[in-house]
Order: C-alpha cells, then structure tokens, then sequence
C-alpha cells in the first residue's frame, strides 16, 4: 500500500516524528540493513519514491568524505536512471565563486531548508543551477541539510516536473524522509570513513585484515615477500637550511614520485618513516619481483622530473637510497597493549634495511640481495657489485645494482642476470 497517512492532530514545530507514515519510510529504516553503498540505497529509494506516486525526476546526495584527495562527493540521481552517478569535489572549492553560487553554500552556511519554485524566471536566487533545472523542465527544488553527528553538516535534494511542483503532502513526507535518511548515510559514511582512514595509514591489504577482526597484538601471518626500503638523503641538512612549506612540498613530491609507480604495480607501501618508507610486494603473485624493479624504474623518472622541477625552482636536488630483498616477512600487528601498528618484521626486512645503507658507501642508489637478484633473473638487468658483509649478518652477501632508468647507454651494456646468482663468473666482482 503506497498511501500516504497523515498523522491527526500534527501541529508543525511539535517535534513529532515522522509527520507522516509511509511503507517507503518503512523499508528505509528496517530493510536497508543489508545494503552496504550508499549510491545503491538512494537509487532505491528515488525508485520507491516514483513507484509510490511521489514525482522526483532528479536528487542528489551532497557529502563530505574527509577522503586525504577529495573534500566532498556528489551522488546524483536522474528519473529513468539505473545506476547514480558520483562526483568527487576537490579540497578549495567551497572556495570558488561556483560554489558560492549553490545550494551547498547556503545550507552550509546554516540553512535549515533551501526551496524553490521553478515556474518562471527570475529566481529568488541567482544560481545557475536553477537556470539549468527550469530549461530541463522542472518545476520545484527543495533541499534540507543533513546533520550528522559532531556537527558534520550534508544534504540532500529533490526536484520535480510536476505540472505546480510537489504537493503539501508530497512535500511534508520528503521532508520526513530527511532524518532517517541522515542516520543512515551516516552509519554508512563512517563505514567508508574508516575504511579509507585506514587505508591511507596502513595500506589496502593491511586495512582489509583489520577490518576483517585483525586487531589483537600478535595477530598475523608469515609470508614470502620482497621487500623494498627507501630513504631521501641528506634530507635533516635539506630541512635545516629550507623554508617549512618549501621543505614539505619537496617531501610530498618525492613520496609521489615513488609511491605511485609501487600501488600501481601491486605493491603495498606499509609505512613511511620519517623521510623514507617500507613497501613489500607478496611472491603470491607471480611477477612480484619484476613489478618491484619496475616500479623502482618508474620512480627512478619520476625522480628525475622531480628534481627538474627543484632545479627550476632553486631548490636543491634530491638523492635517494633503496635497499630490496626477498624472503619470509612476520606481517602482523606488534606494539603495545594499547598502540599497535601492522607491520612487517624479520632478518629479510633487515637485510633490505642494512643494503640501502650501503648505497651510501658503494654510491649506488639502488642495491639489491644475491637471493633478490636470483628470483628476479628472468625479468630484469643487473649489475654485479660484489660479496659484502652486512651487521647481524654472519657470512657476506651477493650485492647487485640496479642501472637508473635514464641511463640507457649504460644498461644496453651491463652484465643481465638470466642465470641463477651462483653461476656468474668471479670476473664480474667489484
């Protein structure tokens, strides 16, 4: 039954809820339970709304996300539509003279209802949405803000074609429709909320384990992994002598430049430590080692834009150090009773550790193991440097060099590794 009941006796302003029963509000509040995005849950509901004879031909969802790129994201819903469509805001737009011009400004600003009737121009307002919802063919705009929990204010909006815009009742129960439909985005966004919070802190992988119940100290597994180590250097001079914002800008340039090439190729960055960072790349997958060196060539030119840009912009050019290895990781969480953090430890971690400081000593900036090298044979070309004894380790390792990714020259030249590590000739040591 899609009949709308009017409860007897409602003064307006008397605090009851809802004004109005509806089998739509029903199933919002007792059968979306199961329904996980929140893009899905306003198509059905758009759809519902039309099934029981209340003309919305377009909505939209406005909501801040808190996401590290995007400030907010529009959910927008068309009559005749299977699907929403999303559109992500970025941080200073509530900025722009476009967003001044909106009804997000004026709900933002502390509205607590935005309406407009769309029978003839001019508009009470000069929004040049309103222009654009008239010449479609709508007849009414009405928006109400959402308010979540610690004052985090979104909303929603609904407009019609209806020949005299929506009826008082049609009017009266969208309106009720607007604080179930607060709790539920709400217990949804802080589902997303955390989800990308923890993915922008510890990682895709390391999020989906938490979130699946991961959260007790020692949880975790052994895994076969490579590993790669970075580290910026001389970056506590760089600090000391530059301008703070000049010195954040340079560091989020280069975690850019080698962040991007590692998620993209299937790594997982699992930390950044101060000026460096620790990714692994699980054997799992068949490549992991080949998609580790690409991604390092990758940042390698990235690297090299980077500091063309700090070049053209006086600032000083930046060097790095990276140390990689392959074998069994503990992935897990490990800390305190109260604060703890998914990590990965073991002597394969610090073997990757001990050969980025070696770069230093060697004046390559790209070092990997014998063990790393053998597994990666087929994939890549590397230059041998020699046998060289690591702290914590008791016999020395074989120590390879990956060529820069600019350096074509000198790669076409180089020694290949496509044999395992134990068959290259002696020749070869530094």
């Amino acid at each position: 039954m899609n009949t709308i009941i009017t409860n007897s006796g409602f003064v307006p302003g008397d605090g009851q809820w809802p004004h109005q029963r509806h089998n739509v509000l029903d199933w919002l509040m007792n059968e979306t339970r199961t329904e996980r995005y929140i893009d899905n849950l306003f198509v059905s509901l758009c759809e519902r709304l039309n099934a029981a004879g209340i003309p919305v031909s377009r909505a939209t969802l406005h909501l801040r996300t808190y996401h590290p790129q995007w400030l907010g994201a529009r959910i927008f819903w068309n009559a005749g539509k299977a699907e929403a469509t999303i559109r992500t805001f970025d941080y200073g737009t509530e900025n722009t003279p476009e967003f001044r011009l909106s009804p997000a400004y004026e709900i933002y600003q502390g509205a607590k209802e935005v309406r407009q009737r769309l029978n003839e121009r001019p508009f009470d307002r000069p929004w040049p949405l309103l222009n654009e919802l008239f010449e479609q063919g709508s007849t009414d705009y009405v928006a109400w803000p959402m308010d979540h929990t610690l004052g985090k204010r979104h909303f929603v909006s609904f407009s019609t074609k209806e020949l005299g815009g929506f009826k008082p009742d049609h009017f009266a129960f969208l309106k009720d429709l607007v604080p179930a439909l607060s709790m539920i985005t709400e217990i949804r966004l802080k589902n997303v909320l955390a989800r990308t919070l923890l993915e922008t802190y510890v990682g895709p992988h390391a999020s989906e384990q938490i979130l699946a119940g991961a959260t007790t100290r020692g949880s975790g597994a052994t895994v076969s992994a490579a590993i790669l180590i970075c580290d910026l250097r001389d970056f506590t001079q760089i600090s000391d002598l530059w301008q703070r914002d000049d010195v954040i800008e340079m560091l989020n340039a280069y975690f850019d430049a080698v962040s991007e090439p590692i998620e993209r190729n299937g790594g997982e960055i699992l930390k950044f430590l101060g000026d460096g960072l620790l990714a692994v790349f699980p054997l799992t997958h068949g490549r992991a080692c080949a998609d580790l060196l690409d991604s390092i060539r990758q940042a390698q030119t990235n690297m090299a834009a980077v500091n063309e840009q700090n070049r053209a912009k006086g600032r000083p050019l930046l060097s790095y150090g990276i140390g990689v290895h392959v074998g069994d990781v503990m992935y897990g969480n490990i800390g305190s009773s109260k604060r703890l953090d998914f990590t990965v430890i073991g002597p394969a971690v610090n073997i990757a550790s001990r050969l980025e400081s070696l770069t230093k000593e060697v004046g390559r900036p790209v070092l990997v193991s014998g063990a790393f090298a053998d597994e990666a044979r087929c994939y890549t070309g590397l230059q041998r440097v020699g046998l060289f004894p690591l702290r914590g380790l008791g016999e020395p390792i074989e120590v390879f060099a990956l060529n820069e990714a600019h350096d074509g020259d000198q790669t076409a030249v180089e020694d290949h590794v496509t044999t395992s590590v134990s068959n290259l000739p002696s020749s070869h040591a530094a």
